[in-house]
C-alpha cells in the first residue's frame, strides 16, 4: 500500500491504460500552479512527482517544495531541503546482514522502551540479493561452481540462517537466494518496473514511478532503466525501510550528451571508462547525471545500464537515462508483462517523462561526448578514474608505475616447483566479474568469441594466471550454453565459479601457494585484470597490487597474454599449433558477429523461466528450517551474527550533545581514502586484531571467511576498521597497514583506540581530498563510532560516507580556506578541542582548538558538513536509527 498526502495543490488525475483506471499525480496540473516543468531533467521529474504525491501541506512535505523544485529551473544550483521516499529498497547480503541485524536489535530495544515490536517492519519492499559470498576458491574445472557453492554454505550457514529468519519474520521483506545473481542485475532484468502500480490507503490504485534505494553503491545501475536509484548507507537505508524519508538537498543536474556512436572493436566498458574519467574531472560528487542527445538511442540498455553502474566510480549520486522505446524492448526481452510495459508507456509520455534525443532540458552545467572518439582501454593501477589507452598500458607499468612502487625495474623469479617464472606486471588473477560488465550480453559474448577462437589456436592462458567466470545471472549461462562459447571459455579457464561479485568485492580466493610465496617473498608487484568496477588498493587481493578494469574479451586477452608490460596491441598474444604468432587482431570479433550471436542466442523465455522461482533457491537453501518470530533468538558463541551495542542503555530522551575535548588523532590520512580502506571487505590476516578475536573463538584460520561475510558480528567488525593492509596512517610514516601510535608506541589502530577509551579520551580522524569513496559501506561508519571516533575532519568527503557518519553521531567536518591537515602542520601530537555543539545549526563554521605537544593552541575554521535540518536531527538523537527507534516507540 502507497502513502499520499492530502494533494493540497489538486494535481491528483486519471489515466486509463489497457482499460484499467489509474490515479497519478499530473504535471500538466502542477504546472497550472506551480509554472511550466517542460524543461526540467526527467531526473528532476521524478523527484517532483515524489512531493506532489507525499504534499500534505505540513512539514514533511509542502507545496512549497514541490514549487521549489520548479523553481529549479531558473537557478540550476543546489536547492533548498527535501524529504524523498523511494519505492522500494534493494538490500545485497554484505550490507543486508547488519540492516538485518538491526532491525532485530531494535526489536528488542522497542520492547525495552515499551513499544509495540511489529512497528519494526519494513514500510515498503524490501529485495535482498544473496551475492556476496562466494569465493573462487575452485577455478578452471567443470566442478568449480558446484564446490564453490558447497563452500559458500558451509561458510555461511549462519548467517543464511538468520536471513532466511527475517524473511519469514518481517512483512515486506524477500530473499534472493544464492546462486541466483548479482542484485543490480537482478534488479535491472527482473524487480524494476519503470513505474510502479499500488493500492493507496482508500484502495484506489495509483500509478507512480518506479524508485529505489540501495545498499550497495552500484544500485546506480537500475537507472539505466529509468529507474531512479542510488546507493545509501545501511543506516539509511533502514530508516527508509520504517517509513523514514531520505532528507536531501535538491541537486544540481549534470547533462551529459552523447553522439555518435563506437567504432568497430570498441566496448560498453571502454566507454564507460572514458566517461568516468570525464566526469571525476569535471566534479559531480553529491550532483545526478543525465545523459541526453542523440547518442543515447545508439546505445543497448545494457550499455546504458553500464554506464548507469559506475555512477560511485565517477562520483555522482546517480547516472540517469530516461525511458524510451529501446527501455521497452528491453522489458519485453526480460519477461516483464504487457500491462507494465504499456503502462510504463502510457504514463511516461502522458508525463513528459518519455526520452527525446532532441531535448535539450536545463542542467546546471553540461559536458559532451563524441562516442566515436572512445578507444579501448583500462583503468588502473589504483582507481577506476585512471584510464589508460590499451597501447599506452605496458608503458604505465614499465614508466610511472615503477615509480609509484619504488621498483626500478621489472625483475623476474623462479615459481618453486613449476617450470615457469613470475615477473612484476604479470597477470595473476583474469576474471570476468562484477554486475558492471557480467549484465552485458555484447561484452559477454565477445568474451566467448575471443575464446573460441583463441581455443581454434590453441592458445591457453598463462599457468600462473587464475582465470574465473562469474555471471551477474542464470540468464548468462543460458546464452552462453546455448551459442557453444561456454564450452569455448571453458577449455581455456574460464568454468563458471559462481553466481555473485566474487573478484570485484575481494572474493577472489587464495592464490596457489608457490605463486603466492613468489610474489610476497619477492615483492613482485602482480597485476590481476577483471572486468569489475572498482580496482582500490587491497580489494582484489591481497596478493595483488596493481589492478586493472577492463572489458570482459580484454580479460580473456590478458589471460592468454600472462602480462601487462608488453604492448597487447603489437606484440603476440601468443602462438597457434604451428609456431606462429598470434596478435590480438586475429582473435577479436567483428560488431557483426557480436550481433549475430546474440541475435541468434537470447529470447524472452531464458528470463521468464529463470525468474519464474526466483526465492525458492536450490536444495541447499531449501534445507534451511526456520521458523519467524518476533524476536531474534541471538546465539551468545556465534561470530557472524551477534546483537550489536548500539541500543544499549538508550533512553527515550536524547541527552544534550556533547562537546568534544581534547581528542587524540586515532589516524591522518591522505587523499582517496576509501571505505575499503576504512573497513575492507577482503581477507582476514590471522596477526590482525580481528584474526586474534577469531582464534581465540576457536574459530581455524581456513574458517575466516572474509570480513563482508562477518558485518553481522560487531567483535570482528570494529577491529577491522581502518585495518587494510594498503592504508596509510601518516602518523606512522613508511608502514602500510592499520597501525598507529599510542603514547609513543606502534600498535594496531583497535589496540590503540581501546586504549584511549579506557583512558577518556575521543578520538578524531584526519583526511584528504574524497574521504569514504567506493562502496556504500556502512561498517566504515558503524566501526568509526565504536572506536571512540567522534568527528572526522577532512578536505572533502563522498556523499554516501558522510551520510553515514551522521547516521551514527560521528560529526562531519571540512576543512576551509584552504586548510589542510599539511598547512596546518597537524601531527599525531596534537590534541583537538570542538565546542558548541549542543547548538550546532547545519552548516555552520565551527572553531576547531588545537593544542601542541608543548602547550601552544590555535584554532582553525571548519565547515559543519552536517547539510539539513533532519541530519542534525539525527546527529542530536546519536544517530538516524535511534531518531526513528525513539519516533516509532512514541507514537
Amino acid at each position: 500500500m502507497t502513502q499520499v498526502g492530502k494533494d493540497t495543490l489538486g494535481t491528483r488525475s486519471t489515466l486509463n491504460v489497457g482499460g484499467k483506471e489509474y490515479a497519478y499525480y499530473s504535471f500538466a496540473k502542477a504546472a497550472e500552479k506551480l509554472g511550466d516543468v517542460s524543461k526540467l531533467p526527467i531526473s528532476l521529474k521524478v523527484l517532483l512527482e515524489n512531493m506532489l504525491r507525499f504534499e500534505d501541506g505540513g512539514f514533511t512535505v509542502s507545496t512549497d517544495d514541490a514549487q521549489a523544485i520548479v523553481d529549479w529551473q531558473k537557478n540550476p544550483v543546489t536547492g533548498s531541503e527535501i524529504q524523498y521516499r523511494p519505492a522500494r529498497v534493494l538490500l545485497q547480503d554484505f550490507t543486508g546482514v547488519p540492516c538485518v541485524v538491526d532491525l532485530a536489535a531494535m526489536r528488542d530495544a522497542i520492547s525495552k522502551l515499551g513499544g509495540d515490536t511489529a512497528k519494526i517492519n519494513p514500510q515498503v519492499p524490501v529485495n535482498l540479493v544473496i551475492d556476496h559470498s562466494v569465493m573462487v576458491d575452485e577455478f578452471g574445472h567443470p566442478k568449480a561452481f558446484e564446490k564453490n557453492v558447497e563452500l559458500e554454505y558451509q561458510r555461511n550457514a549462519e548467517r543464511y540462517d538468520f536471513l532466511k529468519w527475517g524473511s519469514k519474520s518481517f512483512k515486506n521483506f524477500s530473499a534472493v537466494p544464492p546462486g541466483t545473481g548479482i542484485c543490480h542485475q537482478v534488479n535491472l532484468e527482473y524487480i524494476g518496473k519503470g513505474v510502479w502500480s499500488t493500492d493507496d490507503q482508500d484502495g484506489t490504485l495509483v500509478a507512480y514511478p518506479d524508485t529505489c534505494v540501495g545498499t550497495d553503491s552500484h544500485t546506480t545501475m537500475i537507472n539505466g532503466l529509468g529507474v531512479l536509484g542510488w546507493g545509501v548507507g545501511g543506516i539509511e537505508a533502514e530508516a527508509a525501510m520504517l517509513g523514514q524519508p531520505i532528507s536531501m538537498l535538491i541537486p544540481e543536474v549534470v547533462g551529459f550528451k552523447l553522439t555518435g556512436k563506437m567504432a568497430e572493436g570498441v566496448t560498453a566498458t571502454d566507454l564507460v571508462l572514458t566517461c568516468v574519467q570525464m566526469l571525476r574531472e569535471v566534479g559531480v560528487v553529491g550532483r545526478f547525471v543525465e545523459f541526453y542527445g542523440p547518442g543515447v538511442a545508439n546505445l543497448s540498455l545494457a550499455d546504458r545500464a553500464t554506464i548507469a553502474n559506475m555512477a560511485p566510480e565517477y562520483g555522482a549520486t546517480c547516472g540517469f537515462f530516461g525511458i524510451d522505446d529501446k527501455t521497452l524492448d528491453y522489458m519485453r526481452l526480460t519477461g516483464r508483462s504487457d500491462e507494465t510495459i504499456a503502462l510504463v508507456e502510457a504514463y511516461s509520455k502522458e508525463q513528459g517523462m518519455w526520452f527525446e534525443p532532441d531535448n535539450e532540458p536545463i542542467f546546471s552545467n553540461t559536458l559532451d561526448l563524441d562516442m566515436s572518439s572512445v578507444v579501448p582501454s583500462l583503468a588502473g593501477p589504483k582507481r577506476p578514474q585512471d584510464k589508460v589507452i590499451l597501447q599506452e598500458v605496458d608503458e604505465l607499468f614499465n614508466g610511472d608505475l615503477a615509480k609509484v612502487y619504488k621498483k626500478s625495474a621489472p625483475e623476474r623469479v623462479a615459481v618453486e616447483g613449476k617450470d615457469h617464472d613470475i615477473g612484476d606486471g604479470d597477470v595473476v588473477i583474469a576474471a570476468i566479474t562484477s554486475c558492471t560488465n557480467t549484465s552485458n550480453p555484447d561484452v559477454l559474448i565477445a568474451a566467448g568469441l575471443v575464446a573460441q577462437k583463441a581455443r581454434a589456436k590453441g592458445l591457453a592462458p598463462k599457468p600462473w594466471v587464475k582465470t574465473s567466470l562469474a555471471p551477474g545471472s542464470q540468464v548468462v549461462t543460458d546464452y552462453l550454453v546455448k551459442s557453444g562459447l561456454q564450452d569455448d571459455l571453458d577449455a581455456i579457464g574460464f568454468d563458471l565459479v559462481g553466481y555473485g561479485c566474487t573478484t570485484c568485492i575481494g572474493n577472489s580466493g587464495p592464490l596457489a601457494p608457490p605463486i603466492s610465496q613468489a610474489i610476497n617473498g619477492n615483492d613482485i608487484v602482480a597485476a590481476s585484470v577483471l572486468s569489475g568496477n572498482r580496482n582500490f588498493e587491497g580489494r582484489v587481493s591481497p596478493d595483488v597490487r596493481a589492478n586493472f578494469l577492463a572489458s570482459p574479451p580484454l580479460v580473456v586477452a590478458y589471460a592468454l597474454k600472462g602480462t601487462v608490460t608488453e604492448d597487447i596491441t603489437t606484440t603476440p598474444i601468443g602462438q597457434d599449433q604451428d609456431g606462429n604468432d598470434v596478435m590480438l587482431s586475429d582473435i577479436w570479433p567483428s560488431n557483426a558477429e557480436i550481433a549475430e550471436n546474440r541475435a541468434a542466442n537470447i529470447d524472452r523465455s531464458m528470463f521468464v523461466d529463470r525468474y519464474a522461482n526466483v526465492y525458492d533457491g536450490d536444495e541447499h537453501w531449501q534445507s534451511i528450517k526456520v521458523e519467524a518470530s518476533d524476536t531474534y533468538k541471538w546465539n551468545p558463541t556465534s561470530t557472524y551474527v551477534a546483537s550489536p551495542p548500539f541500543f544499549d542503555g538508550m533512553e527515550m530522551t536524547p541527552a544534550p550533545v556533547a562537546d568534544i575535548t581534547d581528542a587524540k588523532p586515532l589516524a591522518i590520512l591522505g587523499d582517496s581514502v576509501t571505505t575499503d580502506h576504512i573497513s575492507p571487505a577482503g581477507a582476514i590476516k590471522e596477526d590482525s586484531p580481528a584474526g586474534s578475536y577469531l582464534n581465540s573463538h576457536q574459530v581455524a584460520k581456513k574458517d575466516f571467511n572474509s570480513y563482508g561475510s562477518r558485518r553481522g558480528n560487531h567483535d570482528v567488525m570494529m577491529r577491522g576498521t581502518f585495518a587494510n593492509i594498503r592504508i596509510k596512517n601518516e602518523m606512522v610514516p613508511g608502514v602500510e597497514g592499520g597501525e598507529t601510535v599510542y603514547k609513543g608506541q606502534q600498535m594496531p589502530i583497535y589496540d590503540a583506540a581501546m586504549k584511549h577509551k579506557e583512558d577518556g579520551t575521543p578520538l578524531v580522524v584526519i583526511g584528504g581530498k574524497e574521504y569514504g569513496t567506493g562502496s556504500s559501506r556502512d561498517w566504515a561508519a558503524k566501526g568509526t563510532i565504536l572506536l571512540g571516533v567522534r568527528s572526522v575532519i577532512v578536505e572533502s568527503f563522498e556523499r554516501i560516507h558522510r551520510s553515514n557518519l551522521i547516521g551514527m553521531g560521528v560529526l562531519p567536518l571540512q576543512f576551509k580556506d584552504g586548510d589542510t591537515r599539511e598547512t596546518l602542520g597537524l601531527t599525531g601530537d596534537d590534541t583537538f578541542s570542538i565546542k558548541g555543539l549542543a547548538s550546532l545549526e547545519p552548516r555552520q563554521d565551527v572553531e576547531v582548538e588545537v593544542t601542541r605537544a608543548d602547550g601552544t593552541s590555535f584554532t582553525f575554521t571548519a565547515l559543519c558538513r552536517i547539510d539539513t535540518a533532519n541530519e542534525m536531527e539525527y546527529y542530536r538523537n546519536g544517530g538516524i536509527l535511534h531518531y526513528v527507534l525513539r519516533k516509532l516507540a512514541a507514537s
